[in-house]
Formats: structure tokens, C-alpha cells, sequence
């Protein structure tokens, strides 16, 4: 694969007669599963990607960017392990496999490592993915890497990931995106809200791997994303944007909280005078769960939402490729399914987690034996691929995989440690708490003690869903995430 820089994209835009918006481009299935890529990215992925892109420039997305900063200032001895903190900081993704396909590896997607001890015990196996950092049953640290084989034969090799091979789209710059299917170019127009295009110019664009990261992030803060890129004029979100024209949504099942009944106790400070919340005290449970949006890909953000996050561009691309008729323009029938997956890679659930989201399995592994003493070899094979391997010496057996989770020493633990009380400001930036970090916040924000109140409230999946929403939009999360009317009638009454 060559490097990012390398790769470069030819576009076709149409840009309007005054040459001050794009109307529309034409992308290749190529471009296209880069843009469909986006949805399998974990949120915190997507925070890093810009902040190591941008640096001090980094464009603020709602309150990800500094739920993503409180991280990275957070000291590690308030993690189980460092490895926990770095996978929060930069979480893997379920597909992270089949985007190595992807001609350009815009999120420096690795192949996934899988370690053992080097003296398995009594036929024992236990496997770690990332490099000496969680012990063996003997209580060595796993540090030898397993020998991975495919077969491309065996997988049914295909260099698209999304896409079907030859198909072209058409992308509105709203982010709308459509087949560009012969005969039909003035309903696909309809379709992208594109009523005028006369004394239109049509114009050749290149896009790279700065273009392509620009439009990750236009598509975040902007509602107009391939002009800001193309020609440079942004008009960017202000807060959540409610947009005049939003692209019609297919039957979808909506997110539901009815069979989710976790909860947990939030102790939260109010501005009284103006109905906003200006931090909360919350135990290790809470900040976990917190931490743990970070991981949850974009596209299973927007299944949990109901395809109603409030980011204009991300919504309508969402829906538009909903739309799309996946047995002719995508690569599977089950493609759709797969961009809007709540799952996560296998080790990253916590316990505290409100979200109902899922765990990918472990891969099925098989060891070859050659009958002399010393470490055998370990190979990691899917089922399909094993009929593909051949074995030069010794013999193949399937074993029971036992992967040790990676946050927490005691096993299947949190990320964050307890017994620590935390402090999260109302755009999400997470410290330790303490007394004084608490009287400085309201002495900076010129808040009187008499014009603060402290309440409890119970946080469940509902309350999760309203802050999964606001950090996409608001820097000011918790407050609109939290302080819905029942919470400020209460705040009234409380007052009097």
C-alpha cells in the first residue's frame, strides 16, 4: 500500500455559475469507500486523527475534542493499566481489517497483532493484542508474536471494501450521496436538492490525503463541506444546527431504552440563576461510561441516535447511503448493516458501559505442533483459510482461545480506577476532583456559592443517548445532554 501523501483522487466537480459553491462532485467506488470508511470510525479515532492533523488549529467538535484532550492530560495512574488509557486514545475498530483494503489508509489502520507467552502451560493458550503488557497464567508477560496467515483466495479477495467495483457516485455537498445511474440525472439532482444548475462550470479536482482529512472534518462542523475544501468559503455550525432541508429518513428502528435498565448516580452542580449545569462529581462508573464514547464507531453513533445527531452532513450521508441499493452499488447485502454496527473489538466493553452495544468474538486460532520440546507455533487462522494453509512439518489442531482482558489487572474491569471522584466540566473535560479545583471553576466563571445548587440525578440509557447526541453538537454537553424541562422545573421549585 502506498503511503497516505502518495495517494491522490481525480474528481469532477460542478461548481456554480458565480463559483462560489460546489453543486456536486462525481467519485469513483474508490473515493466512496474512503467516505463510507468514515462511519466505522471509533469517535476517539476520529479525535485524533484531527488533533494530530490540525495541532493547535484543531477544529472543536462539539464536546469530543476536549472529552479527548481531558484524556490524553489525564494521568495514567488513574487507569487500571496503561494499555487501557491507550486504547482510549486510540481505539480500534472492527473493520480496521477490511480498511487496510481501502487505497488510501487515511487512519494508519495496522493489521491486528495477536501475542503469546513463549511457554504455553499444559496445553493452556492465553492471547494478548498488544505487546507485553498482560501476564500469562505463569507470570510471564505475552511477548511473543503468533504467526498470522490468510488467504485472499479463501476470503474471497476483493480490493473494494463497500462499493461494488466500477460503480460512480454522485455526492452533493450537503454530503447527500447517490448511484450515478445512466437515464436518471434529473432525479438524482432531486434527490441531492439540486434544482439550478444554470451556467454551471464544470471543473477536474484532486483530492489527497489533506483533502480527504479536511472533509472528515468539514462534514463534522460544516454544511457545506465539499465548497469549504474545494473553494474555500466554510459556513460552519454554530452550536446544534437544525437544518431548513433534511434528507428523508428510511423506516429505521428508532433507539429505544425499554430493555437497557442500567443506571447510576450522577451528583451534579447548577448555575441556578441560568438553568446550566456547571460540572458534576462523578465516581469511576460514570467517567468510564464517559471515556467509553470514544470507542463507539460513528456509524453505530447514528444507529443508537436514530440517524438524528444533529450534524447536518454526517446525518444526510448517513440516510442517503441507507437509500442506496445495496445489491447493485454495494460490495454485500449486508453492507448497510455493517456501517451502522455497534460493535465493539473484542476487550473493549466495559462494565460500566449504558450503551447496548456489542462485543466482536475472538478470531478462531489453530495451533501447529511439531513434536519437539520448546514453544510450539501458533497460528492464527480464519475457518475458511485453514483448507488453504499448508503445513510443511508437524500437525494442525483447533484450540480453545482464552484472550485476557486488557483494562484491568482483576479482569473484566473498567478502564478508569476508583475509588477517585471526578470532575466533568460542561463541555466534558475530565479531572481528578478536589475542593479547591472546585471553588477555582466557579470563581473563574464568577459564580457565588448562593447562586449554586447541588442535585442527584440517575443517568440510564436515556441520559447516555442525550450526551452521545450533545457531544457531537455542543460544547456544552452536559447541560444540554442533562438539563432537560423536568430538571429545570425542578431547579425552579427548588429555588422557591
Amino acid at each position: 500500500m502506498s503511503a497516505p501523501k502518495d495517494v491522490q483522487f481525480s474528481l469532477k466537480v460542478m461548481i456554480n455559475r458565480d463559483k462560489t459553491k460546489v453543486l456536486f462532485a462525481e467519485a469513483d467506488s474508490d473515493f466512496t469507500d474512503i467516505l463510507l470508511s468514515f462511519l466505522t470510525l471509533p469517535l476517539g479515532k476520529i479525535a485524533k486523527l484531527l488533533v494530530e492533523h490540525y495541532g493547535g488549529d484543531t477544529p472543536v467538535v462539539g464536546s469530543l475534542t476536549s472529552l479527548y484532550n481531558g484524556l490524553v492530560n489525564l494521568d495514567v495512574v488513574h487507569f487500571h493499566t496503561e494499555t487501557g488509557k491507550q486504547m482510549l486514545l486510540n481505539p480500534r475498530s472492527v473493520f480496521d481489517k477490511e480498511c487496510l483494503k481501502l487505497k488510501l489508509n487515511f487512519c494508519d489502520s495496522e493489521p491486528t497483532k495477536y501475542f503469546t507467552c513463549e511457554w504455553p502451560i499444559r496445553g493452556k493458550h492465553n492471547f494478548s493484542m498488544y505487546y507485553d503488557t498482560v501476564g500469562c497464567d505463569c507470570g510471564i508477560t505475552m511477548s511473543k508474536e503468533t504467526e498470522l496467515r490468510s488467504s485472499e483466495a479463501a476470503e474471497g479477495g476483493n480490493d473494494r471494501v463497500f462499493c461494488t467495483k466500477g460503480a460512480s457516485f454522485i455526492i452533493g455537498d450537503d454530503m447527500r450521496v447517490a448511484p450515478n445511474v445512466a437515464g436518471s440525472v434529473l432525479r438524482t439532482l432531486a434527490e441531492l436538492g439540486i434544482r439550478d444548475t444554470k451556467g454551471a462550470e464544470m471543473r477536474n479536482v484532486t483530492f489527497g490525503y489533506n483533502e480527504i482529512i479536511d472533509l472528515l472534518r468539514g462534514m463534522l462542523v460544516s454544511r457545506t463541506p465539499l465548497t469549504d475544501v474545494i473553494i474555500g468559503k466554510a459556513q460552519t455550525n454554530s452550536g446544534v444546527f437544525l437544518p431548513k432541508t433534511v434528507v428523508k429518513a428510511p423506516k429505521t428502528e428508532e433507539a429505544t431504552v425499554s430493555n437497557f435498565e442500567k443506571t447510576m448516580i450522577l451528583n451534579v452542580m447548577v448555575q441556578k440563576s441560568k438553568q446550566k449545569l456547571i460540572f458534576a462529581q462523578a465516581k469511576d462508573d460514570f467517567t468510564d461510561s464517559l471515556f467509553s464514547l470514544l470507542t463507539i464507531p460513528l456509524g453505530g453513533a447514528l444507529s443508537l441516535l436514530g440517524t438524528k445527531t444533529g450534524v447536518t452532513c454526517i446525518d444526510n450521508f448517513y440516510v442517503s447511503v441507507e437509500n442506496i441499493n445495496g445489491d447493485e452499488y454495494l460490495k454485500t447485502k449486508d453492507t448497510k448493516t455493517k456501517l451502522r454496527n455497534t460493535q465493539l473489538p473484542i476487550g473493549y466493553m466495559s462494565p460500566s458501559q449504558l450503551f447496548p452495544l456489542t462485543e466482536g468474538g475472538f478470531p478462531e486460532l489453530h495451533i501447529v505442533a511439531t513434536g519437539l520440546p520448546g514453544p510450539r507455533q501458533l497460528v492464527y487462522l480464519s475457518p475458511s483459510t485453514v483448507a488453504h494453509t499448508k503445513v510443511s512439518s508437524g500437525y494442525m489442531t483447533c484450540i480453545e482461545s482464552n484472550l485476557l482482558h486488557l483494562k484491568s489487572p482483576k479482569g473484566n474491569g473498567n478502564y478508569v480506577k476508583g475509588p477517585t471522584m471526578y470532575m466533568v466540566t460542561d463541555d466534558l473535560t475530565v479531572t481528578p476532583l478536589c475542593l479547591t479545583s472546585s471553588l477555582s471553576i466557579l470563581d473563574r466563571l464568577g459564580i457565588p456559592l448562593s447562586d449554586v445548587e447541588e442535585l442527584e440525578l440517575k443517568i440510564g440509557l436515556e441520559e447516555a443517548l442525550s450526551i452521545l447526541k450533545a457531544s457531537l453538537t455542543s460544547t456544552s454537553a452536559l447541560t444540554n445532554g442533562l438539563f432537560g424541562p423536568s430538571l429545570k422545573k425542578r431547579v425552579k421549585q427548588e429555588e422557591h
